[in-house]
């Protein structure tokens, strides 16, 4: 996609993942890019952003999302993000165990 509302650089934090965006109508598979980040002066929150690529018109115009998170939600997130990473890498399924749901 070239003309993105995320600018990608070395500093993306990544730049093509695999997505699904969802409606009640609709699913559409793409690429996206996923990118954390804050103010360079006087952050006071850090912002997640998600641009999926090759949005249409017809169910899901160009658009980017981004989350404001606090420092601590920014932390829960990543802890969350911690958890299930390592329960990919193990083959485990705790989170099932706890009525989660694994995507």
């Amino acid at each position: 996609m070239s003309n993105r509302l995320i600018s990608v650089t070395g500093y993306t934090t990544l730049d093509y993942v695999d997505a699904v965006a969802e409606g009640e109508t609709f699913e559409w598979e793409s690429i996206a890019v996923v990118n954390a980040t804050t103010d360079r002066e006087a952050p006071d929150r850090v912002r997640l952003q998600v641009e999926l690529d090759n949005a249409t018109e017809e169910h899901l115009p160009k658009h980017m999302t981004e989350l404001e998170l606090t420092p601590d939600q920014a932390r829960t997130l990543a802890a969350d993000l911690e958890t299930y990473a390592e329960q990919v890498e193990d083959g485990s399924a705790d989170g099932e165990a706890k009525g989660e749901e694994r995507s």
